[in-house]
């Protein structure tokens, strides 16, 4: 049984990170992310990803920590204007919204 819920949680934390990935690039504001997105935007976004994938539990307030100290590590490691970290930041914590439905 305990094997049984392992696999359940695993699928469904992948299919939320497979939706917080399409959300990113292909929600509301998808084609104009495509278009002003550089190369460390894709790369922060796919270590949030990432570390995600690495949470148990998930909740948004964890979230929002997981993006601040990686985008706070990107900012200082990168060389990311201060408003362009900002845009992109501020766009992965209201992906929450999407990632949070996906979840539940």
């Amino acid at each position: 049984m305990k094997t049984k819920d392992k696999m359940l949680g695993a699928g469904i934390g992948l299919a939320a990170i497979a939706a917080a990935g399409t959300y990113f690039l292909y929600g509301k504001r998808g084609a104009k992310n495509r278009e002003a997105i550089a190369g460390w935007a894709l790369q922060l976004k796919g270590e949030v990803l990432e570390k995600m994938a690495k949470l148990k539990d998930i909740n948004q307030e964890r979230y929002n920590e997981l993006v601040e100290s990686t985008a706070e590590r990107y900012g200082r490691v990168k060389r990311v204007s201060a408003s362009e970290l900002k845009v992109i930041t501020d766009d992965l914590k209201n992906a929450w919204t999407h990632i949070g439905k996906q979840l539940t």
